[in-house]
């Protein structure tokens, strides 16, 4: 299963969104791959979700293998879009 989404958090996956996504990733059985460009990268492992680049307006594909499979998209998905979120609370405050 596959789900194209575009990072929209101004900072993009930094060191501590980048870090939730991994350990997300890791509460499912699946196997997860970030593919941008040509590229692809584990999304199980920090470094190569870093090294992606994953900047804000950067768009990638995350594809998900194995029995919860649409569950990750649709959670990592949410997570995505929480981070955007997040930014938007810590101006206001």
């Amino acid at each position: 299963m596959r789900r194209e989404v575009e990072i929209v958090n101004e900072l993009g996956l930094h060191a501590r969104p980048a870090s939730e996504f991994v350990r997300c990733v890791m509460k499912f059985k699946c196997e997860v791959t970030i593919r941008k460009g040509d590229e692809h990268f584990s999304a199980s492992s920090i470094l190569e979700v870093l090294s992606a680049n994953l900047d804000c307006g950067a768009r990638m594909v995350i594809e998900a293998i194995g029995a919860d499979a649409q569950e990750a998209l649709d959670e990592l998905s949410r997570l995505l879009l929480h981070f955007r979120e997040e930014e938007e609370n810590a101006r206001h405050r």
